[in-house]
């Protein structure tokens, strides 16, 4: 019977496995697409100012515009990828959880539940993967935002640079004049 038990045990302890690791997965999903909300806010509140007035006035203003206008479809598409990959950890916590209770229930009631513990473990598992696909495609998404707002940021320090790099006729004539 200890055998019979232990077994049991180590049976429900590799859903638990998975259960961990889509826990994981869980918040760190969760944590991105916080990430990703309050990066939209902040493009539309940027957006907001650059409209305005004084914003229209600040430089390369118009490249700015077009480049939130750019991301915001391809934040929206994170933002869904990211919604698909939560709802596909959760559902695979769930097949998981109901894995090691069926699998308690068989060894408690004696009654077999034939493959069904086997097929929702695979279920879980396969769930899991997809939910792990899905993350995979929203970096990709991710990864082409970045570079195209660094893009523009060096655009705006080459606008700033600009400013600097004119040469300053006194400055030269003064160091090279007083020796």
């Amino acid at each position: 019977m200890a055998d019979q038990s232990l077994s049991v045990l180590t049976a429900m302890i590799t859903p638990a496995v998975l259960i961990s690791g889509a826990g994981t997965l869980i918040m760190s999903t969760s944590a991105r697409l916080g990430r990703s909300t309050d990066r939209v806010r902040a493009l539309t509140a940027r957006f907001k100012e650059l409209v305005s007035e004084e914003g229209q006035r600040q430089p390369l203003a118009r490249e700015e515009k077009s480049m939130i206008i750019a991301q915001l479809p391809r934040l929206t598409r994170r933002t869904r990828y990211l919604h698909r990959a939560l709802r596909a950890f959760y559902l695979a916590v769930m097949l998981l959880v109901l894995t090691s209770l069926l699998i308690g229930v068989e060894s408690l009631t004696a009654r077999s539940m034939g493959i069904l513990p086997l097929l929702l473990a695979i279920a879980g598992a396969s769930v899991l993967a997809v939910g792990a696909a899905l993350l995979s495609v929203e970096s990709v998404h991710s990864s082409t935002t970045t570079k195209r707002e660094m893009r523009f940021l060096e655009e705006l320090g080459a606008h700033y640079a600009s400013l600097y790099d004119r040469p300053s006729s006194e400055g030269h004539s003064r160091r090279g004049g007083g020796s």
